[in-house]
């Protein structure tokens, strides 16, 4: 038998790797003549370019940035200096993951960090980056980014605004460039289709988890429309909100106003980058599988994905989870995972305890 071993991030607990490996483990010890092939995937969300830049056997460029609010962090970026592209997530410096609870807000909150990365890669001969947006900590429309690449943000008074200060977004009257604009177009990968602006964009649907009040809503809102005006004024094309421009807080959206940049539904892309129709082909089941599949996961989440990939070439395909969407969605056989308690010290090792034993029980 050959299997196609291709997870997701279980979220929370284990890694895409880290599961592909368990599963692979579980599979050649109670059938040690079977092949498998382990593609651990990707979808737009926090990680991708990570996970991309290591199954394309990139160079892996390590950082210094700024972190969402400003503290220095380690980051990294995958590098193909044959084709001039760099791969990197907003989450590396950018994420929400560097925050403790009671410190997320969105009218601080940057990825002027993520923009740091960038200056870096260019300066090694980048010309086209691949960002993945998912896991950002900011709603900054991308002005954290725009500002490390050299446009100003102004003031009321002609003053440029600094990064990381207390109501940045509120404050922006002007936009202006410091000097010329490096020649560098963008692919933006997202896991996500909501617009910017309205009743499913990013304010309402992931301004909470970033540290939105309610109360805030309308006057963010207010000073993300002036600024959405500014750029649009300031565009020297056609600039529109659209589909995916509400990932990450609107990163693309502000990177449209100035670069060229495309939106692509991360996981076709991830699947593209590493032939992942091709060693399905090659393979007589998949089973891949993510932390909890539900509604949500049917809108461009990878292990979706990969069951439509499935579905067109006529192969069988296994889900492990502790969701319970997956038998009504169509995969071939759900193997469920049993429920965490994500306050246990244990977290980690019990989460791989129950994908050995749920598989094992599985293959039984």
């Amino acid at each position: 038998m050959k299997w196609l071993v291709a997870p997701n991030a279980f979220k929370g607990t284990l890694l895409a790797e880290e599961a592909a490996a368990t599963i692979k483990k579980v599979i050649l010890d109670l059938h040690p003549s079977d092949q498998v092939d382990t593609c651990p995937i990707a979808d737009g969300g926090d990680g991708t370019c990570f996970l991309l830049s290591q199954q394309l056997d990139l160079d892996i460029i390590p950082a210094t940035a700024c972190g969402p609010l400003g503290r220095p962090v380690k980051g990294f970026f995958g590098f193909d200096k044959a084709s001039g592209a760099a791969f990197l997530d907003v989450s590396t410096v950018s994420g929400i993951k560097w925050l403790a609870d009671h410190e997320r807000d969105p009218w601080t909150a940057s990825s002027y960090g993520t923009g740091e990365l960038i200056q870096k890669a260019l300066a090694l001969g980048a010309k086209k980056i691949i960002l993945g947006l998912g896991g950002s900590a900011s709603v900054d429309m991308g002005t954290g980014i725009l500002q490390a690449l050299g446009v100003q943000f102004l003031d009321a008074k002609g003053r440029e605004l600094s990064q990381f200060s207390p109501g940045f977004l509120d404050k922006i009257r002007h936009i202006q460039l410091r000097r010329k604009l490096p020649e560098v177009s963008f692919t933006c990968l997202c896991d996500v289709s909501n617009n910017f602006f309205g009743a499913s964009g990013a304010i309402p649907v992931f301004g909470p988890q970033k540290g939105l009040l309610l109360a805030d809503h309308q006057k963010f809102l207010t000073a993300s429309q002036n600024l959405f005006n500014l750029f649009q004024r300031k565009c020297k094309w056609e600039l529109q909100d659209q589909p995916c421009f509400g990932a990450a807080g609107g990163i693309a959206l502000g990177l449209s106003a100035f670069f060229p940049t495309e939106m692509k539904q991360g996981a076709r892309y991830f699947f593209d980058k590493t032939r992942v129709e091709e060693r399905m082909l090659a393979a007589d089941i998949a089973i891949t599988g993510e932390g909890k599949f539900d509604t949500q996961s049917a809108h461009g989440k990878g292990s979706f994905e990969l069951l439509q990939l499935a579905k067109r070439i006529g192969k069988p395909i296994w889900l492990v989870s502790a969701g319970n969407e997956g038998e009504q969605i169509g995969f071939d056989k759900v193997l469920r995972l049993p429920d965490l308690d994500f306050n246990s010290p244990e977290l980690m090792e019990k989460a791989r305890e129950n994908l050995r034993d749920t598989v094992m029980q599985g293959l039984a």
